[in-house]
């Protein structure tokens, strides 16, 4: 078995299969310091959390991650707050950044023989329709390699090989939602204890902590911006002007150790699995970041697809695997349609102002925000897909 990609999906495939006493080979294109550094979203479901548990992957979260469930609008209407791990199933996210859980399952991962290549670039997938499918490499001094497996899971992200390797017929959903974030990371404690999500005339603002020391900040800006053409001055006092700091308080300052621009979008691929190449993680879809969906969809897929494959290599038993597409997208879809909900609650399109329904589409976000304030039916709702998958 091969397993393209050590993020979540590949290694929590990898950890399972492990367990399940098939054997497997994780081959990842980046570095090791640069698998355990990356810096993505933190926020773990409840559901991602049962997931590592059931599996005995879950001490380090438990040991250093932090329990969270409220999060503030703030509008020119004013500003409220959701508890929303008291609404819906009550249930709350767990804050622990990703590429801590990454070292976690790395560890186990190695620590129980697990085989992975660092900087092994997979350049495509051969043979997927059938029994024999082959990988072909490139290791990190340049020599052209070849793996061969029954199955080769794709969980390298939607510009790799697995991607990349797919026949024709293959469908793709593609949606641009014309909105752009700035994503920065700051060297600053959180500013508030909660998620803040900021709706203002100039853009959408984001705040989430990420650790005592750190937090991540989000300002919408236009489509093309370079991620270094704003000042760090510049940022902070944007991010005061919108997350309006003169009403609330001021935010804490510190470097912006971090940045980069996120166009937002949304992508799917159907089908998930072609012969023995099967997709998990940004591979099958990529919802853009606003409700923090894709690493928990690629911890549910992975431990669908190791039961899935497990009975197909241990028992000879199919169908697991027969069922696995249909299984996750109807887990990716109901997480890509809560996306685009939180994304047009958030953000004026510039798309939609540039066809004159600037207005309309304000008014309507403004019904929106104060159905979520006012109506408990509204915030359940809110409340059990903010933290479902």
């Amino acid at each position: 078995m091969v397993v393209l990609g050590a993020g979540p999906a590949g290694l929590v495939l990898g950890n399972l299969l492990l367990g399940a006493g098939i054997d497997c080979v994780v081959l990842e294109r980046a570095a090791r310091s640069r698998v355990e550094t990356r810096a993505r979203a933190g926020f773990l479901a409840p559901n991602t959390v049962r997931v590592l548990d059931r599996h005995g992957l879950a001490d380090g979260l438990h040991r250093h991650g932090r329990t969270h469930g409220t999060c503030e609008f703030r509008t020119a209407d004013g500003s409220f707050r959701l508890d929303y791990g008291n609404l819906g199933r009550g249930e709350r996210h767990t804050v622990y950044p990703q590429q801590h859980l990454v070292s976690d399952l790395l560890g186990r991962y190695r620590g129980a023989g697990g085989r992975i290549r660092f900087e092994t670039e997979a350049l495509a997938v051969n043979d997927a329709d059938g029994a024999r499918p082959h990988v072909t490499t490139r290791e990190p001094d340049g020599r052209p390699t070849r793996w061969d497996a029954r199955y080769v899971a794709g969980c390298d992200g939607r510009h790799g090989a697995a991607r990349r390797s797919l026949p024709p017929g293959t469908v793709r959903h593609h949606h641009d939602h014309g909105v752009s974030w700035l994503g920065l990371l700051a060297e600053a404690p959180p500013s508030l204890d909660a998620v803040g999500y900021a709706v203002h005339d100039r853009g959408f603002a984001g705040h989430m902590a990420r650790s005592p020391q750190v937090t991540r900040y989000y300002l919408q800006c236009r489509r093309g911006a370079r991620a270094d053409a704003w000042t760090e001055e510049r940022i902070w006092d944007e991010l005061d002007l919108r997350m309006r700091a003169t009403e609330h308080g001021p935010l804490h300052r510190g470097p912006i150790i971090e940045r980069g621009v996120v166009d937002l979008a949304c992508d799917v691929v159907e089908p998930l699995r072609h012969g023995s190449l099967l997709l998990a993680g940004d591979a099958a879809s990529l919802p853009a970041p606003v409700a923090a969906k894709g690493a928990n969809l690629a911890v549910l897929e992975a431990e669908l697809l190791a039961g899935a494959l497990a009975e197909a290599l241990a028992r000879g038993d199919g169908a697991a695997l027969d069922r696995y597409s249909a299984q996750c997208l109807a887990y990716i879809w109901r997480a890509q349609e809560f996306t685009q909900w939180m994304t047009g609650l958030l953000h004026a399109i510039p798309d939609q102002d540039r066809s004159g329904g600037s207005f309309f589409h304000a008014s309507l976000r403004r019904a929106r925000l104060e159905s979520l304030r006012t109506s408990r039916a509204h915030q359940d709702w809110f409340a059990e897909n903010y933290v479902g998958v």
